[in-house]
């Protein structure tokens, strides 16, 4: 495993360096990095400061990951990128008032998504609702097991057609988004 700190330009460079020691391409990237600092405040009640930390990792991270590994990607026979987004980053239904900064990040995540996937043609660029998952983040409550969570970007990574493309994916059935 590689640590990065998604949010740090200088940590996402020197684990790509670090990569290159290790393999000369990469097939699947999967941005899974996430953070959630608002929780049930408002839009009205959130900080500037927390609605950039958010945005940085949840979003730029995920960007900033991609153009760093894109040298190792664009060697591979079928490149995949997986960005893990939510539900919450839906613009009908998916913001209800809770987690705005998080969910405001992940809507930008499905928006850099697609902007990828046009700018990566021979790439297959998608993104992922997991749903609730009983992780760190989703608490024991949440409905899912990692496993079911984990199943639609196990399938994109392996078995999913490499024009499959652009698309938001949850169950592996295209969602809107």
């Amino acid at each position: 495993f590689l640590e990065i700190d998604v949010a740090d330009h200088a940590s996402v460079t020197a684990a790509a360096r670090q990569f290159e020691k290790i393999a000369d391409h990469l097939d699947v990237l999967v941005n899974n990095a996430g953070i959630i600092v608002d929780g049930d405040d408002s839009i009205l009640e959130i900080s500037d400061d927390q609605m950039r930390q958010t945005l940085e990792t949840n979003t730029l991270g995920a960007l900033r990951v991609t153009r760093a590994f894109l040298p190792f990607l664009k060697k591979s026979k079928t490149p995949r990128i997986i960005n893990v987004s939510s539900g919450g980053g839906q613009l009908t239904g998916g913001a209800d008032g809770w987690a705005p900064a998080y969910c405001v990040s992940k809507t930008a995540l499905n928006g850099i998504t697609s902007q990828l996937a046009a700018a990566l043609p021979k790439f297959a660029v998608n993104s992922v609702c997991p749903g609730w998952v009983r992780t760190d983040m989703g608490g024991q409550g949440a409905t899912r097991s990692v496993e079911e969570g984990a199943d639609t970007i196990v399938w994109l990574a392996s078995e999913a057609s490499q024009n499959l493309t652009g698309k938001f994916l949850r169950d592996r059935k295209e969602i809107a988004w």
